[in-house]
């Protein structure tokens, strides 16, 4: 997409955007409605200073104050974020907006550093994907914040070497299986050496990356963190059957195929890329943001995107995540908050924040139901992705603390898959007694 044209069509439209809102007033019944309507807005951004990324929401932002008049200031952040923003709220010198992952809501909400959002007030807010809201409400139901951007993941295959042992796309979990393990055993490179395997995982207890990796399969083979759907009424789910199967085959891709790359356990997602593009594992669950760079590393004909197979009995569940437009407390212009979080939403805004196929884009998938994908990006791969979240895509767990469930079961598969001798039953036994104990203190469980 052009982006000049793009932000033109923006300002046009936005001019209706702000005049609607100033009608309707802030979103919010419960916090602050008066203030100064062309009160600067200061927007923080996690993302890596002087990238493409952030040259987009620079230019999302100018098309904002072009068409309203409001001063709107980007500042991108990227290591210790979070710290950050501790310290601006311990200064009471918090930014406006600002727009970061999903997965902080729960933390946000806690700290009480951002202002509930009134959903059925949001304009445009009935044109986005009913689960991207999910994204935005917290354990007790309400909204903290705007949907922006989602995503999800699907497999990146090394489709060179499954071509060259004449293997079929896998089209449910064994077949999936029986290629990792052809990529271990039958030299798919060629170069004589059994240097090859076929799982690439981020397996490391840091930031809870092995759960994270899991859940996927978790979903999909019929299992779950919990059950009941209130939050005050959860009970552990994770030492179901269904859960303990899957723990069971992800111990075995590590244990008794040893299909698995080496060092997985100790590996983040920044130890893990290279492992793909460099010739050491064929097959990695990632997601739309690594193919620029594997294009680049690797070639894009060395490699195919395919969805995740259904799991055991047909279920197919992938992790969804994203980004927030969340409206910190405290802020001198409520309006203009409600105002940029709105236009992010809008169609126009989608598609400029999807930024073609270039390096830039801050929209992965658009939120947006009414945002054809296909007009404003050629690279088809971006489909699968888009499929598998509008069909598959699920959201983590709505609790008050998620980060403390995902890091304790990243902790125990980690510790699973790390001792061979490991049961699977009695490890989510065990993990199940943790959850419980964590319901029960942030006053969820029944």
């Amino acid at each position: 997409m052009n982006r000049r044209a793009a932000s033109t069509s923006l300002a046009a439209s936005l001019a209706a955007v702000l005049a609607l809102t100033s009608l309707t007033g802030c979103g919010d019944d419960s916090g602050p409605t008066a203030g100064n309507d062309q009160a600067p807005l200061e927007i923080w951004v996690r993302k890596p200073p002087g990238s493409p990324t952030e040259k987009t929401h620079q230019e999302l932002a100018a098309a904002f104050t072009k068409a309203t008049g409001v001063p709107a200031k980007v500042t991108a952040l990227f290591d210790d974020f979070e710290t950050k923003l501790q310290q601006a709220a311990a200064q009471k010198k918090l930014p406006d907006l600002i727009v970061n992952d999903t997965a902080q809501l729960g933390t946000l909400v806690k700290q009480g550093l951002v202002r509930e959002v009134d959903k059925a007030a949001v304009q445009g807010g009935d044109q986005l994907i009913p689960a991207s809201w999910e994204a935005a409400k917290a354990a007790d139901g309400k909204y903290y914040g705007v949907p922006f951007s989602a995503q999800t993941f699907a497999l990146f295959v090394r489709r060179d070497w499954r071509e060259k042992l004449g293997i079929a796309q896998p089209a449910d979990w064994d077949q999936l299986d029986a290629l990792a393990t052809a990529f271990t055993t039958r030299d798919p490179d060629g170069n004589g050496k059994a240097d090859t395997y076929g799982y690439v995982i981020p397996g490391t207890t840091k930031r809870g990356y092995m759960d994270w990796y899991f859940s996927s399969f978790l979903w999909s083979a019929g299992g779950d963190y919990f059950t009941g759907g209130d939050p005050k009424a959860l009970k552990p789910a994770i030492g179901s059957p269904a859960a303990t199967a899957a723990a069971q085959r992800l111990k075995d891709q590590f244990c008794t195929a040893k299909s698995v790359v080496p060092g997985a356990v100790t590996a983040e997602t920044t130890q893990a890329h290279p492992l793909f593009e460099t010739g050491k594992g064929g097959i990695y669950l990632t997601g739309p943001y690594n193919m620029a760079r594997f294009d680049k590393a690797l070639g894009a004909d060395k490699y195919e995107v395919l969805a995740l197979p259904a799991g055991p009995g047909g279920g197919n569940s992938v992790l969804a995540e994203g980004e927030n437009t969340y409206l910190m407390a405290g802020s001198k212009n409520p309006k203009g908050q409600l105002a940029y979080a709105e236009f992010l939403i809008g169609a126009e805004g989608q598609k400029a924040g999807m930024a073609g196929d270039t390096a830039g884009n801050v929209v992965r998938l658009p939120v947006n139901k009414s945002v054809d994908l296909a007009s404003v990006r050629t690279d088809k791969r971006w489909l699968v992705f888009d499929k598998v979240y509008r069909e598959a895509g699920r959201y983590s767990p709505v609790v008050k603390e998620w980060t403390h469930f995902r890091q304790a079961s990243a902790e125990a598969l980690n510790g699973m898959v790390a001792d061979c001798g490991s049961d699977p039953g009695a490890t989510l036994a065990k993990l199940a007694e943790s959850f419980t104990a964590e319901l029960k203190k942030q006053g969820a469980g029944s």
